[in-house]
């Protein structure tokens, strides 16, 4: 398997390619690929399974020039492909596949092996469905893997197969690759590629939506399986995402469960809204004008828990409203809770590295301000105070001209961790950035900061641990990186 090192920072590869040995790792890339190509002939490409994906999927595809051989168990939707009929109800659909028939671009088979044999691509569209303990039940991507692996076997040149099933990040890579290499007696990355390109297709509006799609993602771990996909992507998507096939997979669940949680909050205002008479349909026509904080990548990002004079407050005083009207909002109700377990994770993380002198890097609940109330950090420092934890504390915003009475005053009523900390906190807090770094065993960085950044990255201390991506890659301080989710 062929692996790419890509560099963020400058955004082009910075090493060639290398092979390695099975099994097929996990690898780490977003390749930013050439875009300057010559004509080529478009390459044939086999669709396995003819559901609702797969059947989207090969009539677009044979839109775009491709030749198309559709394949599935079912003799009953093979027919219908193969006489440019449409298995599923979705609008387009009968009328692309039967233009794709009629230009001769479009034909089905039962038989995968001789598909993979007459084309040059195949996209794997079939089932996964839940099984019995609640995972992802495997049967189908196996039994498709080991005839994509005989008709691999049986033929020369470079064959890309991309995997267009939900599933649980690792799948492609340990649970279809394997099979490929194994049956085929070929090298994956050498012989054949493997990519992950997951679908974003509404039903109903399906044919449409890949013709314009929100995203293209491509998950891959060789330039020239790369290179394929761009190009059979570049008449709808001149600037597709590149990734590992792991982050590929992933996004598609994440994406389902951002959609599903976004139902829930809306009918959970819904029902927070009718008790007082108010109409919840105006409130979230009203919340969804706004396209700078509620319909954007703001706070959509991992790092520390939420703080603040508002968030917390606010979230406690819904939780109370509906309370007190006899309703139960369910997830509205735990965000305190999941906000919590993130701030015990902090903990943990600390906890785990034995440290009895501890660097706090960033006291407020955000950089550039001096506002305390509710920091999350508070909750960290009081549990490890406890513990008989040596801390001290730098703040960009805070000095020790900074006139705390009135934080600490909120803090002592905003939470538990302030008010434990408001007397002792002063004597925490130190105006110079080394006096806190020098003696520290762990570094905790609460605050994106350059000077946070320097010297975290040389400190000989036992660890740091980033609550807020500050470092992009593990090796990027001289001292063992930990951040909370990644």
């Amino acid at each position: 398997m062929e692996l790419l090192k890509f560099d963020r920072q400058n955004a082009e590869i910075v090493e060639a390619p290398k092979p390695v040995m099975n099994p097929v790792p996990t690898p780490a890339l977003h390749p930013v690929l050439n875009p300057q190509k010559q004509q080529k002939l478009k390459p044939a490409i086999s669709v396995v399974g003819l559901g609702y994906v797969g059947a989207v999927s090969m009539a677009c595809l044979s839109a775009l020039g491709h030749r198309c051989v559709g394949v599935d168990v079912d003799a009953r939707k093979v027919a219908q492909i193969s006489a440019g009929e449409s298995p599923i109800h979705e609008k387009d659909l009968g009328e692309t596949l039967l233009s794709g028939v009629d230009a001769g671009l479009i034909s089905a088979t039962d038989d995968l092996e001789q598909a993979v044999r007459d084309t040059d691509v195949t996209f794997v569209s079939v089932g996964t469905p839940t099984a019995a303990d609640g995972g992802c039940d495997y049967r189908y991507i196996k039994a498709a893997a080991e005839s994509m692996a005989r008709g691999l076997a049986e033929k020369d040149g470079f064959h890309v197969f991309v995997m267009r099933c939900s599933i649980p990040p690792g799948t492609t890579l340990s649970v279809m690759a394997p099979i490929l290499e194994e049956l085929s007696g070929k090298t994956a990355g050498e012989d054949f590629g493997i990519c992950f390109n997951p679908e974003f297709l509404r039903e109903g509006v399906a044919i449409a939506d890949f013709h314009n799609p929100p995203k293209t993602v491509i998950g891959t771990t060789d330039m020239r399986s790369a290179e394929v996909m761009r190009d059979i992507y570049a008449p709808v998507d001149a600037d597709p995402i590149f990734t590992s096939i792991e982050a590929a997979e992933m996004v598609k669940y994440v994406d389902n469960v951002w959609h599903a949680t976004k139902v829930c909050f809306a009918n959970e205002v819904g029902r927070l809204c009718k008790p007082s008479g108010v109409d919840s349909r105006e409130v979230m026509d009203i919340f969804v004008q706004d396209h700078k904080l509620n319909l954007s990548a703001y706070y959509l990002k991992p790092g520390f828990a939420y703080g603040g004079s508002c968030l917390p407050k606010e979230v406690r005083a819904v939780q109370h409203m509906a309370e007190a009207a006899g309703i139960d909002l369910p997830m509205i109700g735990n965000l305190e809770r999941s906000n919590r377990e993130h701030i015990n994770e902090a903990l943990r993380m600390i906890r785990a590295t034995g440290a009895r002198r501890v660097g706090i890097l960033g006291l407020a609940f955000k950089p550039g301000t001096d506002d305390l109330r509710e920091s999350p950090i508070l909750e960290v420092m009081s549990a490890l105070h406890a513990e008989g934890a040596a801390l001290r504390v730098h703040d960009e915003a805070i000095t020790a001209d900074t006139p705390l009475e009135g934080q600490l005053a909120y803090v002592r009523h905003g939470s538990k961790g302030g008010a434990d900390l408001a007397e002792k906190l002063p004597n925490m807090l130190r105006d110079d950035l080394d006096a806190v770094v020098n003696g520290a065993e762990v570094l905790v960085i609460t605050h994106p900061s350059d000077a946070y950044r320097e010297v975290a990255r040389r400190s000989n201390v036992r660890a740091v641990i980033d609550l807020v991506g500050l470092f992009a890659e593990p090796e990027a301080t001289a001292a063992p990186l930990h951040g909370i989710g990644w």
